[in-house]
């Protein structure tokens, strides 16, 4: 693939999915027994936000380095920033953690972690940032066809699904991911990431996914401007299937603050399929 999230890193929908991600793993790791995580595309695990891709799109100036300099963001936003703080010192931002460095920082002994990335440049650099983590594995290898073979057939499960979407099948293959990971394990948690260009994708997939009966499906929207042109990333969503207990307060809240901080007309809203 071409893609190279290092452009985005940081970026509004980065620190939405991110600050995400850490609440529903908050909640998974607070219940007993071990917790397995499945992210199907992994991308590096760190990135430079004094490289020159991150710096030739500046999208994280008004996304993480906005929010470490906002005391009155949301608490939810709370443990995104103290990772970032604790990956970069005393000194400014210069790195971005990705899931797998965040998710891996959350693990308990017991649990464990696999990173998918097809990517041999971005599976290297995988392998770099997570080094040799207890309980972390990184695989080469296609996330939508590992996540159902890999996910446990019992047990707490969260499986993460972020694909680039420079492919025109991906959203029909994160359904049926979806649906094969339910079929092997039906209280697995899936997270998927999406993003808000036109309201009729973003429709289609809801309706896609609803028709392959995912059971209970939580959707948490960030739009930062009408979805009005389909040439715009004009926002982000995160769906989870079996979203743990008490999780809307939080997604309303991430998803609110990057669209009233920096959005055109825009709003946040969550609400259940």
């Amino acid at each position: 693939m071409n893609y190279r999230h290092a452009f985005h890193a940081g970026n509004f929908a980065d620190i939405v999915k991110h600050a995400a991600v850490l609440a529903v793993l908050e909640r998974l790791t607070g219940a007993k027994g071990p917790l397995s995580v499945i992210d199907t595309h992994a991308g590096r695990g760190l990135y430079d936000l004094a490289g020159a891709d991150a710096r030739r799109s500046g999208e994280a100036r008004e996304g993480i380095l906005r929010l470490m300099d906002e005391a009155a963001a949301p608490a939810a936003y709370g443990p995104l920033k103290a990772a970032v703080r604790e990956l970069n010192g005393a000194g400014p931002v210069r790195r971005y953690p990705g899931s797998p460095w965040l998710i891996a920082r959350a693990l308990r002994p017991g649990d464990s972690y696999l990173g998918c990335e097809l990517n041999p440049e971005e599976h290297g650099a995988l392998r770099a940032a997570l080094g040799d983590r207890r309980g972390v594995e990184t695989l080469r290898a296609d996330g939508f066809a590992e996540a159902p073979v890999r996910c446990p057939a019992r047990g707490a499960a969260l499986v993460l699904i972020d694909p680039p979407f420079e492919k025109p099948d991906d959203y029909r293959r994160i359904v049926e991911t979806v649906r094969a990971v339910r079929a092997r394990n039906a209280a697995a948690v899936v997270a998927i990431w999406l993003p808000l260009k036109d309201l009729e994708t973003f429709d289609a997939f809801l309706r896609d996914l609803e028709d392959a009966e995912p059971g209970p499906v939580l959707v948490a929207e960030t739009r930062m401007r009408p979805l009005s042109d389909p040439m715009k990333m004009n926002g982000c969503a995160m769906v989870f299937v079996n979203a743990p207990a008490g999780l809307e307060a939080d997604l309303a809240d991430i998803c609110a603050w990057p669209a009233k901080a920096q959005g055109e007309g825009g709003q946040g809203k969550v609400w259940r399929l």
